[in-house]
């Protein structure tokens, strides 16, 4: 692993503008307040000299640390044990009648999400500043990551998540150690509350949409993408939103590369969101800005009413030529047995809501046969199985002796042919 960091110049407010120095601010811009989310800037120059397309095999890491010298994290001694990242790319040749489809499983992370490369960034900035305990508000997803990473950690790890959690994610959490706290509202109301908890209490802030460091562990699965794909990239890239955190990290990650000559262009970023809370969306028709939504989707990891990244995300969707787009909940449980039957993928609704945004798009007639397509399954579908339950069917039930098994096989086969 190389040991040493891409060197911080500063930050510039998304919102008003402003830059900072980089030891100026720490969440933040002050006068715009959780509206004013920073984005990290670099010594491009310097990056430009210490990074090929060849370095990154060679430092031999398997893991989102390959990519240290992009990444503000002064010093490889404080990256956590866990190998998050270097999660495989699927061809999946004939996907929904597409010549070159590809998927990015990063349910193979350590706790079976891509959170789990915000978290690996954040932690080792926390371990860094000495900082013994960590906090986040969560769905489920950042939460998990967050517990398991502070276990490998040793730190004392505080979650908020909405008393609606999947059981799943919530067990997750208790078995890491974590201290979770249900509280009796929806995300945006754990998300208040944590925050609150955070300064009061001086925890350090997981929180992607106030961290800026956080979006930085997650641009490193666009760099991924383009390395796997040895550096040609994508026309498209289909990607779940809720906070609008992924989107803007693959969209500042194949920024970078193309900054620093490894790639000719960026493609096109799709973002999906569920109808039934999309004002994400909405903004991006609007060309207004963001109103917060009361949140109905059964995809709870992008259930967020009142998004704080948007703006970058949206900035940087418009940048890549690319768009915004919404399912419903019926499209995206169907995506689940449809992506894990065609690939062997098996992804939770907010995982696969960037498939169903692609299958969409194709029978909208939006998708050329020859284009290059790239999905991100964000999370595992053992992250809510009630959810793939509702999509898969149920077992066919048998007696003990083969003759049942027998009848039950001649009833399957006549269903089938009255369906055919």
């Amino acid at each position: 692993m190389q040991d040493r960091g891409a060197t911080i110049t500063g930050f510039v407010c998304a919102k008003c503008g402003r830059s900072y120095g980089a030891d100026q601010v720490r969440y933040v811009c002050p006068d715009c307040g959780g509206e004013g989310i920073l984005d990290v800037l670099y010594d491009y120059e310097e990056m430009a000299r210490r990074v090929t397309r060849r370095s990154f095999a060679d430092t031999g890491e398997f893991s989102l640390w390959r990519y240290l010298p992009m990444l503000p994290v002064a010093s490889s001694a404080s990256a956590p044990p866990l190998r998050a990242g270097w999660t495989p790319l699927y061809r999946a040749e004939g996907l929904l009648g597409l010549k070159s489809v590809f998927v990015k499983d990063d349910s193979r992370n350590p706790t079976a999400s891509l959170k789990d490369r915000a978290t690996a960034v954040g932690v080792a900035r926390a371990a860094s500043e000495q900082v013994g305990a960590v906090a986040a508000a969560s769905t489920g997803n950042a939460g998990c990551s967050l517990a398991g990473f502070a276990a490998a950690m040793g730190m004392r790890c505080y979650i908020f998540v909405p008393k609606s959690a999947p059981r799943p994610k919530v067990a997750q959490l208790l078995v890491f150690g974590a201290t979770v706290f249900a509280v009796d509202g929806s995300y945006d109301d754990a998300f208040d509350l944590a925050m609150e908890a955070i300064e009061r209490f001086g925890w350090y802030n997981r929180c992607c949409a106030v961290n800026p460091f956080l979006v930085e562990g997650k641009k490193t699965v666009a760099l991924e993408v383009a390395e796997q794909m040895g550096f040609e990239v994508p026309d498209k890239v289909f990607l779940s939103v809720g906070d609008g955190c992924i989107a803007s990290g693959v969209a500042k990650g194949f920024r970078e590369l193309e900054q620093l000559g490894l790639t000719d262009r960026v493609p096109r970023i799709i973002g999906v969101q569920a109808e039934g809370c999309s004002p994400v969306c909405s903004a991006f028709e609007s060309g207004s800005d963001v109103e917060p939504a009361t949140a109905c989707t059964c995809a709870d990891s992008i259930a967020v009413g009142h998004p704080r990244n948007w703006r970058k995300a949206l900035k940087g969707i418009r940048a890549s030529g690319g768009k915004m787009m919404t399912v419903t909940d019926e499209e995206i449980i169907a995506a689940i047995p449809e992506l894990a039957r065609a690939t062997g993928v098996f992804g939770e609704p907010a995982g696969v809501t960037s498939f169903a945004g692609l299958a969409k798009a194709v029978r909208q007639g939006e998708v050329e046969s020859d284009e290059t397509i790239v999905v991100l399954m964000t999370g595992s579908g053992l992250k809510d199985t009630e959810s793939a339950m509702r999509s898969a069917g149920q077992p066919v039930p048998v007696g003990r002796e083969i003759g049942d098994v027998e009848a039950k096989l001649r009833e399957l086969d006549a269903a089938g042919r009255r369906r055919g």
